[in-house]
């Protein structure tokens, strides 16, 4: 299947993906002003970051609840809220409400982000087409693109305020598009099936590394470039818009990649490509250097966290498929938001070079799962 078949497939939840994209590629080129108007140093604001994932946590329990209440209206009414949440993040000028901003956020994040994927889930059972990975490059698009706009946007001088409603627009133009028929769920049956605790265990610790790893590249990348390497705004906002874009490419390609080869074995080229581009960037000695690590690490990193999300939803029931794919994202998407905080409290101990080298220390933590998985 082509990438616009799968698309034009997949029309309303990868639009979703767009909108979560935009948010969070925003945010993350944003984070050398955020970090500059708050006054704190690296461990504090790491902590701080972790408001997203106490967020997100709520998901766990109330994704599913959501998705079973509002049926079609679930993924762009989460969107909407999603678009309000991001507005406090660039009007939270004290720690305190910028945490509590975040933690809105994450958790309007993640109600979005669980029904995406469970949507995409229901379309592939539903067609036999394998599209989880298209999805989440568009993600990686938007979240590039709004990368770089952010980075203009810093550059022309447009407060935190104006950047994040610009970004709210544009996430709530998507909103329109999430519509999507929805296939009944038998209630009893679903109460009655096993939640398969193996398939939920192995497949979210495959998304939980896939997901960290990303997660400190996005959230400190452009302080790393900014201030080690001595680049400026857009030079910084540059380093995550590099690692969005070099993430679509992989998994524009991992539909064609993943049906030739087996999923353990591209696991694990992927893993190694990933922890050689991550050590590259820790190493660089000018920002040029440092994209390509982080472009390194995008190409390798991109088609994990798809895969695992993917095989979570084929291996489940589809009783209890979105109940599965909320624990497993959950899992993955906790890493996503809490992986920052250990990069800050691994930054200010050590510096930004040492963080960066022991994501491939954590990249390599997906070997023993890969054996784990292919003997399942």
């Amino acid at each position: 299947m082509s990438i616009l078949s799968a698309l034009a497939l997949s029309r309303a939840p990868f639009t979703a993906f767009v909108a979560v994209g935009l948010a969070w590629g925003s945010f993350a080129a944003a984070v050398p002003d955020i970090k500059a108007r708050l006054g704190v140093e690296d461990a504090t604001f790491g902590l701080l970051l972790l408001g997203t994932a106490i967020g997100l946590s709520t998901t766990l329990w109330a994704a599913a609840r959501w998705d079973r209440g509002l049926g079609r209206w679930a993924m762009p009414a989460g969107t909407i809220l999603l678009a309000v949440a991001m507005q406090g993040l660039g009007w939270a000028a004290i720690p305190i409400v910028f945490f509590l901003a975040l933690t809105i956020a994450g958790a309007c994040s993640g109600l979005t982000d669980v029904v995406m994927n469970s949507r995409v889930a229901e379309i592939e059972a539903r067609s036999g087409q394998s599209l989880m990975n298209v999805n989440h490059a568009m993600f990686s698009v938007a979240y590039g693109v709004s990368a770089l706009l952010t980075g203009f946007l810093r550059e022309a001088g447009l407060p935190l305020e104006g950047i994040f409603a610009v970004t709210g627009c544009l996430i709530l133009v998507t909103a329109p598009f999430q519509f999507m028929r929805v296939d009944p769920v038998d209630e009893a049956g679903a109460k009655a099936a096993r939640l398969p605790l193996a398939v939920v265990g192995l497949c979210g610790g495959i998304v939980l590394i896939a997901f960290m790893s990303e997660a400190t590249v996005e959230s400190w990348s452009a302080l790393h470039i900014e201030r080690t390497l001595g680049g400026g705004a857009a030079e910084g906002a540059f380093g995550p818009a590099m690692l969005g874009f070099t993430m679509a490419v992989g998994r524009f390609s991992g539909q064609a990649v993943a049906a030739r080869m087996s999923e353990v074995a591209v696991i694990r080229i992927a893993a190694a490509l990933a922890a050689t581009g991550v050590l590259i960037a820790a190493a660089a000695p000018s920002p040029a250097v440092a994209y390509l690590g982080f472009g390194l690490l995008g190409l390798g990193i991109s088609v994990i966290g798809p895969m695992g999300l993917a095989l979570a939803g084929r291996l489940s029931d589809p009783r209890v498929r979105t109940a599965v794919i909320a624990r497993v994202a959950v899992i993955g998407f906790t890493g996503f938001f809490f992986a920052p905080a250990l990069m800050g409290l691994g930054a200010d101990a050590f510096g930004l070079r040492v963080a960066f080298a022991l994501v491939a220390v954590l990249i390599a933590g997906l070997w023993p799962l890969t054996v784990a998985a292919k003997s399942r």
